[in-house]
């Protein structure tokens, strides 16, 4: 996702309880632009399949969940459900702008790139199956 950078801070996020620092470059790495930083705590994982996490400090406070589903054809089905609220200065942007909206366009765009990338035969789709 070349908008976003993981750092494990706490060994790595498929363990329960490790924390991983996240950072959002909002006009993508290293082009500048405002960053969003926070930190999650891995709460559950259920290997190749699912995924939750506890925002626990930084820009936002709350939970995602990422699942995976197998598909008849072969592919992968990735799903992320964000429930978040926005903290210190991203709270008062937030009176002014819907951050709502635009972390759903952000997102959708991300797993847009995810799912080119996977599909387009790169050495990464091939690591994963060709997952998409």
């Amino acid at each position: 996702v070349p908008d976003n950078t993981f750092e494990p801070v706490d060994g790595t996020p498929d363990r329960v309880g490790a924390l991983t620092r996240i950072t959002v470059h909002t006009k993508g790495v290293d082009k500048g632009g405002k960053k969003l930083r926070f930190t999650a705590r891995t709460t559950a994982v259920q290997r190749a399949e699912r995924l939750a996490l506890e925002y626990v400090e930084g820009a936002f406070r709350g939970t995602a969940e990422f699942t995976l589903t197998r598909l008849e054809d072969g592919g992968t089905r990735l799903v992320m459900f964000f429930r978040a609220s926005p903290q210190g200065q991203l709270a008062f942007l937030a009176r002014l702008v819907d951050v709502g909206a635009m972390h759903t366009r952000a997102t959708r765009a991300a797993f847009g790139r995810l799912n080119q990338l996977l599909s387009t035969g790169t050495p990464a789709a091939s690591a994963a199956g060709g997952a998409r």
